[in-house]
């Protein structure tokens, strides 16, 4: 049976969608078989999904996209035929995040370095823990320097989430990747983004299975 991950986050424009494509891609070029399903009414993952049918030799992945009651059966129906779910919830506390966050066995929570993301971020959180789920919380989009990532990781410490070791930067390279329709693992000299994506990727594996 495969490893349902749900990212979910109640504030938009969090990068919730840019996350789930470039964990999916990382996954795939490593050897899984990944399949993504997008419950998010905006549908942005499906939209790059289709640009990247344009992608010359990309790596394969499942697309699923649903809405309403079918998100469970989707779910369990995909998960028999990969290793990885990756399930891109909506912005906001709806019955299908309630659903996605309730499939998972890990739920990815990205957040920016803005107080504002740390108040959504209280919500996804709370209802991650009314479903009974781990959660794990992603800093993203952050400045290069400075102490605003431990800053960022005392506030979370206070909610007695934990915070990836790995973080992201604040770079370019993902999102002109999603442009052409790809990850950043499939971007020729990705550079410090290809690495922490690689770094991330790896690091959810290894709490999802900590034998590995």
């Amino acid at each position: 049976m495969a490893r349902i991950v749900t990212v979910a986050q109640q504030k938009g424009g969090a990068g919730k969608t840019t996350l789930a494509a470039h964990l999916a891609v990382a996954w795939a070029k490593q050897g899984h078989k990944v399949g993504v399903v997008d419950i998010d009414p905006q549908a942005s993952l499906t939209k790059w999904f289709a640009e990247r049918a344009r992608v010359k030799d990309a790596i394969p992945i499942e697309l699923r996209c649903v809405g309403g009651w079918r998100v469970q059966g989707e779910v369990e129906k995909l998960s028999k035929l990969v290793d990885i779910v990756v399930v891109d919830s909506p912005p906001h506390a709806e019955t299908e995040s309630k659903i996605a966050v309730r499939s998972a066995d890990l739920v990815l929570v990205p957040a920016q370095p803005s107080p504002m993301d740390l108040w959504a971020t209280k919500v996804t959180l709370d209802l991650a823990r009314a479903e009974k789920r781990p959660a794990l919380v992603i800093l993203n989009r952050m400045p290069a320097r400075g102490k605003l990532a431990d800053q960022m990781r005392s506030k979370y410490a206070e909610l007695g989430t934990p915070v990836a070791d790995t973080v992201l930067g604040s770079r370019v390279a993902f999102a002109s990747s999603m442009l052409e329709g790809k990850g950043i693992s499939e971007q020729g000299g990705a550079g410090a983004a290809g690495q922490e994506m690689t770094a991330l990727a790896a690091e959810i594996l290894k709490r999802l299975d900590p034998a590995q």
